[in-house]
C-alpha cells in the first residue's frame, strides 16, 4: 500500500464503531457567496473536546448531504481551523478525515489542473493548477498529532479547504473580470431570495 494511503487510512474515522454523523444529526446551513464571512481568517482550535467532535460529525453529515468531498468550518459559519474531507467513490466505503488546525508542511514539485467546485459557490467550476502532492500536519478528532501525505483528488481537496480557512475562494484563481461577474451574479441572486 502506498505511504500516503497508509497515513490516510490511519487518520480516517473508524467506521466499524458507532458514529454519530451517520445517525440523526443536524444538517448545518452552508454559507454561500456573497456572505463576507467566507473571507474570514479562521482561528486555531485550542482544545479538542466533545463540542469539537460534535461539530466534526455535523460537518460530515452536511458535506455528505450536499454532496461534496470537503467542507471547512467557516463554510458553516464557524471561523475555526477545522475541515473535513472524504474523496472515496460512491461505490466505496466512506473514509472521512477530520483535520483540526491543519498546516501545509510541504507542497509537491509537480502540479496538476483540476476542475474545482465549491459548496459555497454553487454551479461555478474553476480550473485550478495546484501541487499534485501535499504533506499536511494536523490534529485528529482524538486530539492526536497526525501527518498526511496526499496526492490526487485528496491533495486538491485538502488544499481547497485550507484555502477556505485562510479566507481564499476558488474565484480568486479567476481573472478580476470573471471574478467580478461571479460575485455580481451571487449578489443579484441574494437580493431576489
Amino acid at each position: 500500500m502506498p505511504k500516503f494511503q497508509e497515513a490516510w487510512l490511519s487518520t480516517a474515522i473508524d467506521l466499524s464503531l458507532p458514529s454519530a454523523y451517520v445517525t440523526a444529526m443536524a444538517k448545518l446551513p452552508i454559507i454561500t457567496l456573497p456572505d463576507p464571512i467566507l473571507r474570514t481568517q479562521s482561528s486555531p482550535i485550542e482544545r479538542v473536546d466533545d463540542e469539537t467532535r460534535r461539530l466534526i460529525d455535523d460537518m460530515l453529515e452536511t458535506m455528505y448531504a450536499a454532496p461534496g468531498v470537503g467542507l471547512a468550518a467557516i463554510q458553516v459559519a464557524v471561523p475555526k481551523r477545522l475541515l473535513v474531507v472524504d474523496t472515496s467513490d460512491k461505490d466505496e466505503p466512506k473514509r472521512p478525515i477530520a483535520m483540526i488546525n491543519p498546516e501545509i508542511v510541504q507542497l509537491g514539485q509537480t502540479t496538476r489542473v483540476y476542475e474545482e467546485g465549491c459548496l459555497s459557490i454553487p454551479d461555478v467550476l474553476v480550473d485550478i493548477e495546484r501541487p499534485a502532492t501535499v504533506t499536511v500536519r494536523y490534529v485528529d478528532r482524538d486530539g492526536k498529532a497526525q501527518e498526511l501525505n496526499a496526492d490526487g483528488l485528496l491533495a486538491t481537496a485538502v488544499q481547497h479547504e485550507i484555502d477556505h480557512l485562510d479566507g481564499k475562494l476558488i474565484i480568486d484563481f479567476l481573472s478580476r473580470l470573471k471574478r467580478d461577474m461571479v460575485v455580481r451574479r451571487f449578489k443579484k441572486q441574494s437580493r431576489t431570495m
